[in-house]
């Protein structure tokens, strides 16, 4: 991998794990909603967002190099970067253990293989802790959108996340990997209603809100970053769910 390389990223996550690779001087772009750590990516140009990417833009950065990933991003906007003759980075990482090869990946990509492995022993660290600990399983709701109701399938990062704790997100079975619920439905079922902070922000007043609709049930309002956000800082999202999930936090 060269020195020259210059970095588009539209991954939130993968943004922050590029900067912890020690490559924040390659990055020539992101997106609006690669927020982390701001104070190297305020001053980085934004091209978009991570649905609406303005591939003008990213031709004017004079980018060699776009991450994308396949949940976030579109193909349409991969396939038109290939063809502007980009070369296009793809990540999919679907459980928590696929961290260890993304960072591999792009430690790889942009030549920064010791430090990917110095985050791979810091992984496996926190991944210790986890499977240390017996829990008892619980089910559970993961809201992540409000008007309508929306939840996550166990297909999804964030279920693989929190079943590493005991935690069974519901519904057991869906056709896709973000449904719809009715939450009235799940009164007397489910042990607990986490309320993420994204894509929709929870606030304290929608606890209660929630606990009208489930009765019976634990209603919390939960970090999203933490539980969503594969990269460098899936490893402080690890430890922040044993805290939460162990009654620590």
């Amino acid at each position: 991998m060269s020195d020259d390389a210059r970095i588009v990223c539209l991954v939130p996550s993968i943004t922050e794990l590029l900067c912890d690779l020690g490559l924040a001087e390659r990055l020539v772009g992101r997106t609006g909603f690669c927020i982390h750590p701001w104070d190297v990516v305020r001053h980085v140009p934004k091209v978009g967002g991570t649905k609406d990417v303005k591939l003008d833009r990213i031709r004017e950065l004079g980018a060699t190099h776009v991450v994308v990933n396949v949940d976030e991003n579109r193909r349409e906007d991969a396939d038109a970067l290939r063809d502007m003759g980009l070369e296009v980075v793809v990540t999919h990482p679907c459980a928590p253990r696929d961290n260890l090869d993304l960072y591999r990946h792009m430690g790889r990509a942009f030549g920064r293989e010791a430090e990917a492995e110095a985050l791979c022993a810091r992984f496996e660290a926190a991944w210790g802790d986890v499977v240390a600990v017996e829990r008892p399983p619980a089910d559970v709701l993961y809201l992540i959108w409000r008007d309508p109701w929306m939840g996550v399938s166990r297909e999804t990062y964030i279920s693989r996340t929190l079943a590493a704790f005991g935690w069974r997100t519901v519904p057991v079975a869906s056709d896709v990997r973000y449904p719809e619920l009715d939450l009235a439905s799940y009164a007397g079922r489910v042990d607990r209603v986490l309320l993420s902070s994204e894509p929709y922000h929870f606030k304290d007043h929608h606890v209660d809100e929630v606990a009208a609709l489930v009765p019976g049930a634990e209603v919390s309002l939960i970090d999203g970053e933490m539980t969503s956000w594969y990269g460098s800082r899936a490893i402080g999202g690890l430890r922040y769910l044993g805290r939460i999930v162990d009654g620590d936090g």
